[in-house]
């Protein structure tokens, strides 16, 4: 079952391979997950381009994850929060085989989606997020 929800469940990795820079599934957007400044030892993630910046739907400086702990090879305890529809749900976050899988669930981790990402080096150039 496991395997089901984590493609490629036997390339574990640790904790600080989830921080860095991702694109989001559809391209639109990258994340920075690091550190959060207000909590130790959680990990959050934060939009830091958008292909919309500077447009009203631009989604640039928001926080979409916040996650307590690592544990079973998964970022857990915390919540991730859909820009597209306004909802935060209970989450999870996994590295595997290279790519990023965000979990979003309500109740039980089994009943979600998950958004797979890439890691990216920098940001696109443009269009710029000003936040």
């Amino acid at each position: 079952l496991g395997a089901a929800l984590w493609p490629g469940l036997s390339n574990a990795a640790g904790p600080d391979d989830a921080k860095g820079l991702w694109l989001s599934a559809d391209g639109g957007a990258v994340i920075e997950f690091k550190p959060c400044a207000d909590k130790p030892g959680a990990l959050c993630g934060r939009i830091v381009w958008d292909k919309d910046a500077g447009k009203a739907n631009d989604t640039c400086g928001i926080q979409i994850a916040q996650l307590e702990r690592y544990d079973n090879e998964a970022w857990r305890e915390g919540w991730v929060y859909d820009p597209r529809d306004k909802k935060k749900y209970k989450g999870a976050l996994r590295v595997t085989a290279g790519d990023l899988f965000v979990r979003a669930f309500i109740g039980t981790e089994i009943l979600g989606q998950t958004e797979q990402m890439k890691r990216v080096a920098t940001l696109p150039a443009s269009p710029v997020c000003k936040s």
